[in-house]
């Protein structure tokens, strides 16, 4: 069985506060878009999973895949499967291509085996694996805040615009994005501030993250200054980046960003 895992955009990104936990309170809008990486499982004699298309860091056995595999055996009768991951979405570019593999591979494992698993139930599993990993599950547009796993709907539909995102060669890690930055609770929460018309985000929605890694990677800055430049109505980083998305009103082309990024058109 195969499945296509999409990546998501981040319409804004507030970090309120620290949690005891360690983690970090936040408020986000999680916007699914068409960027895939293919994620298959079959028969086999022993559980494995085979990564092909981008290189992923780490070993293949602590890929997020197998951990979803594995999270889900503790409670089920799972046969052995091989998950072959064809890795498309950019790594370490605030998309959440990982958390989107996991989710789907417990949607998929769910269908093949009939666990007969609930939205809610696939999103409790989701949630410890990461936390946007949920977001996956139900892949609907949606107002997270929480670590970024409670959910509310949102009426957003970006079809009729064109959706460009453009990604750098530069790994951002959580730790990076993370260090400095000082939590603190917006004036108005996105949940408002997302129903404003798109001519006014530009204004309104900003990403905590941005700040700092625009200072450490001035590239990515240059990149949303050139999605402007280009006629942009909205362009932001998304999640902790590396990547920026833009929102356009019509189509575009970007040759001179082609140059040295990584250019998604029509997302």
């Amino acid at each position: 069985m195969l499945v296509f895992a999409n990546a998501k955009i981040n319409l804004g990104l507030n970090i309120t506060e620290k949690r005891t936990d360690g983690y970090h309170n936040l408020e986000t809008v999680f916007y699914p878009v068409k960027i895939h990486d293919a994620v298959e499982i079959t028969d086999a004699d022993e559980t494995s999973c085979v990564i092909k298309g981008i290189d992923i860091p780490g070993e293949v056995t602590d890929n997020i895949c197998l951990k979803a595999y594995h999270l889900l055996k503790k409670d089920f009768d799972l046969p052995p499967v091989q998950i072959t991951l064809l890795k498309n979405i950019p790594v370490g570019a605030g998309l959440g291509g990982g958390s989107a593999d996991a989710a789907f591979l417990i949607k998929l494992l769910n269908d093949k085996f009939k666990l007969r698993l609930s939205v809610l139930q696939m999103e409790d599993y989701a949630r410890v694996l990461g936390a946007d990993c949920a977001f996956f599950i139900a892949n609907t547009p949606a107002y997270a805040e929480g670590r970024g796993d409670e959910f509310s709907p949102v009426t957003i539909d970006l079809s009729s615009y064109f959706l460009v995102l453009v990604k750098p060669p530069i790994h951002v890690s959580t730790a990076d994005a993370f260090a400095g930055l000082k939590p603190a609770a917006p004036e108005t929460s996105l949940k408002e501030l997302i129903n404003l018309p798109l001519c006014d985000w530009k204004a309104h929605l900003k990403n905590d993250f941005e700040e700092m890694i625009f200072s450490k990677y001035p590239w990515i800055k240059g990149i949303k200054e050139g999605l402007y430049h280009a006629g942009a109505t909205f362009a932001l980083m998304s999640g902790s980046g590396s990547s920026v998305f833009a929102i356009f009103e019509q189509a575009v082309t970007l040759p001179e960003l082609e140059k040295d990024n990584r250019v998604f058109y029509n997302i």
